[in-house]
């Protein structure tokens, strides 16, 4: 039988994709799973397996072409009985909150990262999930991938298979990703350059050069050109307003260097800032349900779930991944999804589900020294929140009439909102709420 294979849904804000690379030619044989192409979303760049075993007949869709989710991209024959909707159902069903979600065999193989895809709200990198400034103490930890050795060597699906294919030695190039990460790019240039696993040389990075005076041209990658387009659609379709206040977050500073170590041994995962700024953001966005919703044909809906996207650094840039049913979950909980989730990111293994289904997102630019600034709205959200550096500096306490200067470590958080749903009074509820919450920690706070 002839069999139509469709681009599948890969979440409810991703309406098109681009056609990366076709890994399978027509008249060729392929089994259930097998990788078929590379596709190319302002989420993840993935591979859309093979949904039954047979023979690839016609390829409709060519590399480079943009089409949308849905869109039929190939036919194969095959002798399985398949139905139409196996080769586009790697959504997971709605459950419960609290209910863990099933994911079938397909779901589950197209749901695996290739690479990290750029697409944080405002490039804003996650290289300190303790919210802490760059020249914070030797204790601030880094989400962005390592420098050692062992981090160098890890190589992404896509990277590994091309370098078998053209017999490239991985271990000879300098890659010119994150954190010295070998990209695709980096590969297909030392196949260029007759770079192979028998090859005495070694590339150094690779970077366009202009003559003094001269303009340097960039092409924009896919994934560039489908982010910029969904900045674009942001800033046209949704009415920012922002709203900023500064939180002292002394005892939260305080409390984590207390408490960091013990927590660190019991349950054998990082404590940084994050997931306790989270686990505020997260009680906040439930008193306050208009921040977590979206303008949807002219009418305002309040999520029921609130699920936080947040930004962590990845292979080829950043990704935002989401931690689901936040307001639910105990500061342990809290880090232990955000320690799977960076250590997915960093080695090319999250899934689909690691990325969809966020009603609001987190951004840290505080973590690039940033102590000011206004996020892009993460459409089709209705806000994003952006915690900036946390600095000491002096600051007037007043108690019974008299002022005293003392030095606090201090934090901007600023908060974009779409002005359809959001105004004034609402966002600064959401932001004190948020400040009670961060300020209330000290050393004697004791979490679920």
């Amino acid at each position: 039988m002839v069999f139509k294979i469709e681009l599948p849904q890969v979440g409810e804000s991703v309406t098109e994709a681009v056609i990366g690379k076709w890994l399978k030619s027509p008249g060729e044989h392929i089994d259930k799973y097998d990788p078929l192409v590379e596709v190319i979303t302002d989420k993840v760049n993935m591979d859309v397996p093979a949904p039954a075993t047979g023979t690839l007949t016609k390829i409709l869709a060519s590399e480079g072409d943009t089409v949308p989710m849905g869109s039929v991209i190939a036919e194969m024959e095959t002798d399985e009985a398949v139905t139409q909707a196996d080769s586009r159902s790697p959504s997971v069903p709605a459950t419960p909150s609290g209910a863990k979600s099933e994911t079938s065999p397909l779901a589950a193989r197209i749901g695996t990262l290739v690479q990290g895809a750029n697409v944080g709200p405002t490039g804003g990198e996650f290289l300190d999930t303790s919210l802490s400034p760059p020249t914070h103490d030797t204790a601030t930890e880094s989400a962005a991938p390592s420098q050692s050795n062992n981090e160098k060597l890890r190589f992404s699906p896509v990277v590994t298979r091309l370098a078998a294919q053209h017999g490239v030695d991985l271990t000879t190039l300098a890659g010119t990703g994150l954190g010295g990460r070998v990209t695709k790019k980096d590969v297909l240039t030392a196949v260029e350059e007759g770079i192979t696993a028998g090859s005495a040389t070694m590339p150094s990075p690779r970077v366009p050069r202009a003559a003094p005076g001269d303009d340097q041209v960039i092409e924009p990658t896919p994934i560039r050109r489908m982010i910029a387009d969904h900045m674009v659609k942001s800033m046209t379709e949704i009415p920012h307003a922002w709203s900023a206040i500064e939180v002292d977050v002394t005892g939260m500073v305080e409390w984590r260097a207390a408490n960091r170590q013990r927590f660190e041994q019991e349950h054998g995962v990082r404590l940084t800032y994050l997931p306790i700024t989270l686990r505020s953001v997260a009680a906040a966005l439930k008193t306050n349900p208009r921040i977590n919703s979206s303008w949807v044909d002219g009418k305002m809906v309040l999520k029921g779930a609130i699920n936080v996207g947040v930004a962590v650094a990845a292979d080829e840039g950043l990704i935002v991944p989401v931690v689901h049913d936040a307001a639910g979950a105990s500061l342990l909980e809290l880090a232990q999804q955000l320690d799977g989730l960076i250590e997915r990111a960093r080695s090319a293994s999250m899934t689909l589900d690691d990325v969809r289904g966020g009603t609001f997102t987190l951004n840290n630019t505080g973590a690039l020294g940033s102590v000011w600034g206004g996020a892009i709205i993460n459409h089709p959200q209705a806000a994003i929140l952006t915690t900036e550096a946390i600095v000491k500096r002096p600051v007037v306490i007043s108690h019974n009439d008299t002022d005293t200067v003392v030095v606090r470590s201090m934090m901007n958080i600023c908060l974009s909102f779409d002005h359809r749903i959001i105004d004034g009074a609402e966002a600064s509820a959401f932001l004190q709420a948020v400040r009670a919450g961060l300020e209330a920690v000290d050393l004697n706070s004791e979490f679920e």
